[in-house]
């Protein structure tokens, strides 16, 4: 039985032209190719004024075994392809950021917002993309099964507490009464 399932996805790179003294462009991801080629620079999609869409990379958007639930998450809402960008540390690029993961899971995505270094964008999923995810969810989720703890014998917990020091009737040097 296969442990992971991997389709490559190109990444929609937006960059919006700003009117900032800080910041010339604000970027995002705005949507997921499905079964994209390679690129190995950035090609533009699309021009209108002061709005610039890229085929910024083409990643690979790979389902593990263990993270289903994390996918059934995603499906039961709004089904999204999380793409996380960094900051670009070449220098002479045009671009401030890089296409770095795609994912389907609700939770890495959250670990990768948690740290406040990336971009982090929910696109929408195609629907084929969909079905694909949620045919591997239904080969290989597995609900797990609620144990509940047993509660340990509340004399025992009792005694625990009836141990408790006694105050003899004499006191120390310092006026204080003396434990037993």
């Amino acid at each position: 039985m296969e442990r992971s399932r991997t389709i490559p996805v190109g990444v929609v790179v937006e960059r919006k032209k700003l009117d900032n003294p800080w910041q010339d462009y604000s970027w995002s991801a705005v949507s997921v190719i499905v079964g994209a080629p390679e690129v190995t620079e950035w090609k533009l999609l699309d021009k209108a004024e002061g709005v610039e869409h890229f085929h910024a990379a083409t990643l690979q958007l790979t389902l593990y075994r263990g993270e289903t639930e994390a996918y059934k998450v995603n499906l039961a809402g709004t089904p999204s392809v999380y793409v996380v960008l960094r900051q670009n540390d070449d220098p002479e690029s045009e671009f401030d950021v890089v296409p770095f993961l795609a994912t389907a899971s609700a939770y890495e995505s959250q670990d990768y917002l948690d740290s406040g270094e990336e971009i982090v964008d929910a696109v929408p999923m195609p629907e084929g993309l969909i079905a694909w995810v949620q045919d591997f969810c239904d080969q290989h989720h597995e609900d797990e099964v609620f144990v509940k703890r047993k509660r340990s014998d509340h004399r025992r917990e009792q005694d625990k507490f009836a141990r408790r020091p006694r105050v003899d009737g004499s006191r120390d040097r310092s006026g204080r009464r003396r434990l037993v």
